[in-house]
């Protein structure tokens, strides 16, 4: 399987989930709201923050403008779809702005490219992997310019046919691009919870063999908990200092509570899932001398005693003769005059 490295940072099953806090258009246009979610993504334990690099002009046609002027839910979207992109756009300096003060803070800039000009301004910048978004599985274009750029690419899978992805693979590998990630994403926010298929996860780490992470658009932390519990390597989870922010995914977004509680409850439950390997730890070896039974007499004994089954009772702690060793005993004559209750040990049988 495909290990990818990002900033030095070893992402596969077998490390720790890495956990992007996606602030995408979160920042609301104002860069001291995007500077304050570096900074909180930073306290609650995210490995990196990522935005969403497109402008009005690289993303949306002029025709789709024209079909969306106006919204009836006022606190997600304000005017025209043109006005709004035109406010949450970063410009050539915020993105140098965010790449530096990122890495200041120590947490890895990540952002998603929406054209060949977006990559090469990330690429620019050295950010340590690219992030292709669902709804570009199929720009052949996009991917192979990426893929040009020889750094890691961590593909979202929303909305995209098995067969999509495979074809999206062999372009990024077929055109040099680093190692590959991909994350199971339902392009629904939200979605119903009978449409998110985590078991896909798994799936998808067998059919492809790269890591597999997940992009959650689902309310709270419980879904993100649930897929590293499957494999998820990758949690991919918008991000927000406030739900009830107008915006277009503050409410599907996690807070810093919540976003705190993926970084600290996804590590518990890595090293919870463990190997395939039965293992008996320290500990547990430990606990059987007191939780566990030893065999006793029932009755009092007397020396030259022949044991049968009927004699023998079973009670703690384990540090005696075990009960499986029960047909060792049976038969044995007793050496020297036992009380009842008497934990036996082997210096009791003759």
């Amino acid at each position: 399987m495909e290990k990818l490295n990002i900033n030095g940072r070893p992402v596969s099953p077998e490390e720790p989930p890495y956990v992007i806090a996606e602030i995408g258009a979160n920042h609301n246009g104002d860069m001291g709201l995007a500077r304050k979610l570096v900074d909180v993504a930073k306290l609650c334990g995210a490995d990196a923050a990522k935005f969403q690099s497109w402008s009005k002009n690289s993303l949306i046609s002029k025709a789709e403008y024209a079909r969306n002027t106006e919204y009836s839910d006022k606190k997600k979207h304000f005017g025209s779809l043109e006005e709004m992109v035109a406010a949450y756009q970063l410009t050539l300096e915020q993105h140098h702005e965010l790449a530096t003060y990122c890495q200041e803070k120590g947490i890895d800039f990540l952002s998603s490219c929406f054209s060949p000009q977006e990559v090469d301004l990330l690429d620019q910048l050295n950010v340590p992997a690219f992030k292709i978004a669902s709804m570009d599985i199929n720009h052949l274009t996009l991917l192979e310019h990426v893929a040009s750029k020889g750094k890691p690419v961590i593909l979202s899978t929303g909305m995209a046919t098995l067969a999509e992805i495979e074809r999206a693979l062999y372009v990024l590998r077929a055109n040099g691009s680093g190692d590959v990630a991909l994350l199971h994403c339902i392009s629904i926010y939200p979605p119903d919870y009978k449409d998110i298929h985590l078991r896909n996860i798994a799936m998808l780490q067998q059919t492809f063999a790269v890591p597999v992470g997940f992009s959650d658009h689902t309310f709270g932390t419980a879904v993100s908990l649930a897929a590293i519990a499957l494999g998820a390597c990758i949690i991919e989870k918008h991000f927000t200092l406030d739900k009830d922010m107008a915006g277009w995914d503050h409410a599907i977004s996690a807070d810093p509570h919540e976003l705190a509680e993926i970084v600290r409850e996804g590590r518990h439950i890595f090293n919870a899932l463990g190997s395939f390997t039965r293992t008996v730890s320290r500990a547990e070896e430990e606990k059987k001398k007191k939780f566990r039974r030893c065999i006793v007499i029932k009755h009092a004994g007397k020396r030259g005693e022949v044991l049968t089954l009927a004699d023998l009772d079973y009670k703690r702690p384990g540090t005696g003769i075990h009960p499986d060793e029960a047909q060792y005993v049976i038969g044995r004559q007793l050496v020297r005059d036992l009380e009842a209750d008497t934990e036996l040990h082997w210096s009791d049988l003759g």
